[in-house]
């Protein structure tokens, strides 16, 4: 497998951007040149030369979704435009990378399994869940599936570490329970999978390691960044109550890892990943 056999879409995105360190010689296009909720924009393209088309780009505000000009363009982005990517791959014969998410269950299976039956709770999950649906109309696909993902961009680890240095005590919810996904962690995943020519389907990744609540993850933050702060606990309802286009969120995220490591795979700890993360933060 080649630089220049892969195509990344959503470029320049938190994963996006991850994916091109990885592949630094890999093909991809700015909006101006390919807008993928465009479908002749996305047919048109010439596709020639690809092999792989890794799709980094989504629609990711999930309160942003509850709204009417959201709701749009969450379907746009997170299933019409993968509709498009899928008639590529099967015109082209192309293998086809798709990241989608926890939010496609309501969270009531404890932890969530790949064959599981897909329950969103909200328009942002319901839209990943149909890309999910229409990812499987391409023959050479795989679909990884993460949660809580942290790489380059605004994301939870560096929204707490401004409020800790800023002297912030973060009320926190402590009912959401997880593992993160470090976007260095996906990208692994992605080129093992592929290096590898696992079977086509359906995979689950996160980091491995202890499951956390935010609140908890919040307090190892501050413990490696060395910030004396305090975390006060409170529950999803509780934090959200008086607010509007709120949208519902799983209270477990836990994924089962032992489909991907079956292949060869060994996720990292996430507590690892955690101090190397802010270690360069704090270094920046």
């Amino acid at each position: 497998m080649k630089d220049e056999d892969i195509f990344i879409v959503g470029a320049k995105g938190q994963l996006g951007t991850a994916l091109r360190e990885k592949y630094p010689q890999a093909k991809w296009a700015d909006i101006d040149e390919m807008d993928i909720t465009d479908k002749d924009s996305v047919l048109g393209y010439d596709w020639s030369g690809i092999e792989y088309i890794l799709n980094g780009a989504a629609y990711t505000n999930v309160d942003g979704a509850e709204s009417t000009e959201g709701r749009v363009a969450a379907w746009e982005v997170n299933a019409t435009a993968v509709g498009y990517l899928v008639q590529v791959a099967r015109e082209h014969d192309i293998t086809l990378v798709h990241i989608s998410t926890d939010y496609v269950f309501d969270g009531s299976q404890k932890p969530h399994t790949e064959d599981e039956p897909l329950s969103p709770l909200s328009v942002y999950g319901a839209s990943k869940a149909a890309g999910d649906v229409v990812l499987a109309q391409a023959p050479k696909h795989y679909l990884l599936r993460s949660s809580w993902v942290i790489g380059q961009g605004k994301n939870f680890v560096r929204t707490m570490l401004e409020l800790g240095k800023k002297g912030v005590d973060p009320t926190i919810v402590a009912d959401q329970i997880g593992r993160p996904t470090f976007t260095a962690e996906l990208v692994r995943a992605i080129d093992h999978l592929l290096a590898a020519s696992a079977k086509y389907g359906t995979y689950n990744i996160s980091n491995a390691g202890d499951l956390v609540s935010w609140a908890d993850l919040t307090r190892q933050i501050f413990a490696q960044a060395n910030l004396d702060r305090k975390v006060i606990d409170t529950n999803t309802a509780k934090y959200y109550v008086g607010q509007e286009g709120i949208a519902p969120r799983p209270l477990n995220s836990s994924f089962d890892l032992s489909k991907i490591e079956a292949t060869g795979f060994k996720p990292r700890n996430w507590r690892e990943d955690l101090k190397e993360y802010i270690n360069k933060e704090l270094s920046r």
